[in-house]
């Protein structure tokens, strides 16, 4: 298994390819997101100065799992962060570590480019995401998340 940043310039195969995992995801979620759609946010995630950056885990040439985040900056960490938008790993590939390698992947990445911390969100009732999140030193914070559609 191969775990890498995606680079601004990939090319049509590797976005689609992008679009089509992350559309399981969206379907999974039952988000009512179009494929173009989905290719479009894409296409604007992997602009330069975007602020948001993949990776992605691929195994003998498909990949297999990602993990999309955004740079943000915060008055309360003192510097940018990462927003961790989405960790998704395909369904029969769960539970071999893709996603342990993915965040420490992006973990060892944001050390290396001088980010103050990272924050995430997940289900109150899914156990063994936050069993993860716990094994690599996350901690619960406790808020509650507002949002709204414009």
């Amino acid at each position: 298994m191969n775990v890498y940043q995606v680079p601004k310039n990939a090319d049509t195969d590797t976005r689609v390819a992008l679009m089509n995992l992350m559309m399981e995801q969206m379907n999974a979620l039952g988000g009512p997101v179009t494929e173009e759609d989905l290719l479009k946010t894409i296409d604007l995630a992997l602009t330069d100065h975007s602020g948001a950056e993949f990776f992605v885990a691929e195994h003998q040439g498909d990949i297999i799992g990602c993990a999309f985040f955004n740079i943000g900056i915060s008055l309360e960490k003192g510097g940018r962060y990462i927003w961790l938008n989405d960790l998704y790993v395909k369904r029969d590939e769960r539970q071999k570590g893709v996603a342990k390698r993915l965040l420490l992947k992006v973990l060892y990445w944001a050390e290396q480019e001088g980010l103050q911390g990272i924050e995430l969100e997940t289900g109150v009732n899914n156990a063994a995401t936050k069993k993860l999140y716990n094994s690599l030193g996350f901690y619960d914070i406790i808020s509650k998340r507002y949002g709204r559609t414009l």
